[in-house]
């Protein structure tokens, strides 16, 4: 099984219906719906990205697969998405999102005390779990620890810094009437007003990075949290796709030398 490109569906599986021989000019192939097409190559490097066995589809780990390529990434994602209702996917200690544009009950407490003291390969993938593995290794090494979130607009880089904060609030023992999360993401309202633009994928597009910045006590426990801007992209440029990511710092001061910044 190879990958062709298509105009449709931009990459389409096809069967290999004879073996490549160096100089050949073309490849019989068979597509899904049983139409036969030749496939023209100039030289070995021209050949179409071979496919993956059935037994990898749908893995939940990139890096796994046998072979690693554009299609290969996609198709593997589409089928988590469509086959399994999963929107995550690791590929390596990189968590890949795809936004669902719609509200899942995978945020609740219940997840989180799953993920809780978890591995990241012993679980599903999740946001959870990159927020544990960084909120771990901080409290055992005691160094600060950063989570980036990058994607284009409307991907979801919002809404994911805010589960992840989610989760330090839960297992940081913020146990207060108006949480962290909530009180860090209510300044976004006035940067929002400052710094927002339209742009072809979103009408209320952020065309700035954010720096959210949390402090932990010296037993894991939140005692505040700042945010601030930073690579404002003052143009408002409409048509730019690049996105600035956020960084989210996860850091440990010591409750006596650093009042709590709320």
């Amino acid at each position: 099984i190879v990958w062709i490109p298509d105009p449709d569906a931009v990459w389409v599986s096809a069967v290999l219906l004879q073996d490549y021989s160096p100089g050949q000019k073309q490849l019989l192939l068979q597509l899904t719906e049983g139409k036969e097409v030749c496939y023209p190559v100039e030289s070995s490097a021209d050949l179409p990205p071979p496919g993956n066995p059935d037994m990898l589809e749908g893995e939940n780990d990139l890096t796994a697969l046998s072979f690693l390529h554009e299609p290969a990434v996609l198709h593997n994602l589409r089928v988590r998405f469509l086959d399994y209702s999963s929107i995550y996917t690791y590929c390596g200690i990189v968590l890949v999102a795809i936004n669902p544009y719609d509200q899942l009950p995978i945020y609740g407490e219940e997840v989180i005390d799953a993920y809780s003291g978890q591995d990241m390969g012993d679980m599903e993938p999740h946001i959870f779990s990159v927020a544990e593995e960084a909120y771990r290794t901080m409290t055992r090494s005691g160094k600060n620890q950063s989570i980036i979130i990058s994607g284009e607009s409307g991907s979801g880089k919002t809404v994911s810094a805010k589960f992840t904060m989610r989760y330090f609030a839960v297992v940081g023992g913020a146990a207060q009437q108006t949480s962290v999360e909530e009180r860090v993401l209510a300044s976004n309202p006035i940067m929002e007003s400052i710094g927002n633009a339209k742009t072809t994928r979103n009408d209320n597009s952020s065309r700035f990075g954010k720096y959210i910045e949390i402090g932990f006590g010296g037993k894991g426990d939140i005692i505040g949290a700042n945010m601030r801007t930073y690579l404002l992209e003052k143009s408002r440029v409409v048509f730019q796709r690049c996105r600035f990511p956020v960084l989210m710092i996860c850091r440990t001061w010591s409750a006596l030398a650093m009042p709590s910044p709320f």
